[in-house]
C-alpha cells in the first residue's frame, strides 16, 4: 500500500514549525529565525519513500494582526487547513500551553470535515525531562478540556532529530492510500526565485534590530546567468532589493557606511551560492515602501 497525502503544521509564532519542516524534509526548504512571524507564506516540502509521499505545508504561526499583512496571512493558515489530511500542532516543550494554543485548537476542532490531530511537542532538547513529562500529560488533557482526539502525541526535537523518524513514520502510516502528487527526488515546489529571496530575508533578519523584522521583504527584481561566461566558470547575477516601510529604518538596515548591508549581502551570497551550486553575484539594495504592511496596493505588489 502506498500512501499519500497532505498535513500541515500549526501553532504560535517561533513554535518550530519551519525547523521541524526541514528537518523531516532533510533539507531547507523554509526559512527559519528565534524572530516570530518569520514565515509569510505557505511552504510545501515533500517527503517521498517507498512506502509513501508526504507533503508538508509549512504555515505563518497563527497572531493577533496588527496589520493587513498579519490578517492575510492568518487567512492563508485558515485556507490551508481545509487543504490537508492532518494537522501537527505544535507546542513547544520550554513553554506552557497558553490560551492561544487553546483557540487554535479550538478553530480546527471545529472544522467539517476535521482533520487528523497530531500532538507535537516540538523543541524537547530545550527542556528537562520533568518539564517534558508535564508538558506530555498537559497535551493529553486537551482532549477532554476541548473535545478532540489526538490520533498521536509524540515529543520531537528538530535540533537533535530525537523522535524524528518516529514523527515521519506516523504522519505518512496516517494518510490516505493514493499515488504520489510529486516525481521521487523533488523536495519543494517553491520556485528558485522565491527560495533565493527568502534566503535574502532570512538573513536580514539576522543582522537587524528587533524592531524591523516586520517590517523586511524582499523582491528578486533581476537574475540570470552571466552572458560570455565558460561553461565551467558560470555566475549566477542577481539584483534584489530589501524592502522597508519608514526612511528611519533604512539607515539601520545599510549600518555605519553601509558595513551591515554588506554583511547582509555576502552572508546571503554564500547560502544562494549553496543552494544553487553557482557562484553568484549579488547586487543588494535598500528600498523605502511606506508603510507597505498596511497598503492593499504594496501587499499584492509583494506577492501577499
Amino acid at each position: 500500500m502506498y500512501h499519500s497525502g497532505f498535513a500541515c503544521f500549526v501553532g504560535r509564532p517561533n513554535a518550530g514549525k519551519s525547523t521541524l519542516t526541514n528537518a523531516l524534509v532533510g533539507a531547507k526548504v523554509a526559512i527559519a529565525s528565534d524572530k516570530p512571524q518569520t514565515t509569510r507564506h505557505v511552504v510545501r516540502g515533500i517527503v517521498t519513500r517507498d512506502d509513501g509521499q508526504l507533503v508538508i505545508m509549512d504555515t505563518p504561526g497563527v497572531h493577533k494582526p496588527r496589520t493587513l499583512l498579519g490578517e492575510r496571512l492568518n487567512q492563508l493558515v485558515y485556507d490551508t487547513w481545509s487543504e490537508v489530511d492532518e494537522i501537527g500542532v505544535c507546542l513547544p516543550c520550554p513553554e506552557k500551553i497558553g490560551p492561544g494554543d487553546r483557540h487554535l485548537i479550538t478553530q480546527i476542532a471545529s472544522l467539517d470535515p476535521r482533520p487528523l490531530l497530531v500532538g507535537l511537542a516540538t523543541k524537547l532538547d530545550a527542556a528537562p525531562p520533568a518539564r517534558v513529562r508535564n508538558h506530555l500529560l498537559d497535551i493529553q488533557k486537551l482532549e477532554s478540556e476541548l473535545g478532540i482526539e489526538w490520533a498521536d502525541i509524540v515529543p520531537v526535537s528538530a535540533v537533535t532529530e530525537e523522535n524524528l523518524d518516529l514523527v515521519r513514520d506516523l504522519l505518512i502510516s496516517h494518510l490516505p492510500e493514493g499515488p504520489a502528487y510529486y516525481p521521487d527526488g523533488e523536495i519543494t515546489d517553491e520556485p528558485t526565485e522565491t527560495l533565493i529571496a527568502e534566503l535574502i530575508r532570512e538573513v536580514a533578519l539576522m543582522y537587524a534590530r528587533e524592531e524591523l523584522p516586520h517590517s523586511i521583504a524582499v523582491t528578486i527584481e533581476e537574475m540570470g546567468l552571466r552572458e560570455g561566461r565558460p561553461e565551467d566558470r558560470p555566475l549566477l547575477d542577481i539584483y534584489a532589493n530589501l524592502i522597508v516601510e519608514r526612511d528611519s529604518q533604512k539607515p539601520i538596515v545599510l549600518g555605519k557606511q553601509g558595513e551591515r548591508l554588506k554583511e547582509i549581502g555576502t552572508e546571503a551570497r554564500r547560502r544562494i551560492s549553496r543552494l544553487v551550486g553557482t557562484p553568484v553575484y549579488l547586487d543588494l539594495k535598500v528600498k523605502v515602501l511606506k508603510e507597505w504592511q498596511r497598503d492593499p496596493k504594496a501587499l499584492n505588489r509583494l506577492g501577499f
